[in-house]
């Protein structure tokens, strides 16, 4: 019998938790903090939105980078 494999959408921090000075996205996984602090109770789907828009934040203006 295989093992059930967590298909959960990953935590994106990288333990670099500095939020950027417009105090709008952590300069390590690029969320924002409501985002960062409902994150364990999100469903996949809402975690999955989340991560899909990371990308875009990068050298975004306020998004900092580390």
């Amino acid at each position: 019998m295989s093992q059930p494999t967590d298909t959960r959408p990953a935590n994106p921090c990288i333990n670099i938790c500095r939020m950027d000075s417009a105090r709008r996205y952590c300069q390590g996984c690029r969320r924002t903090t409501t985002e960062i602090g409902l994150w364990d109770g999100m469903t996949d789907a809402q975690r999955a939105f989340v991560i899909e828009a990371l990308p875009a934040r990068r050298g975004r203006p306020g998004a900092g980078q580390p």
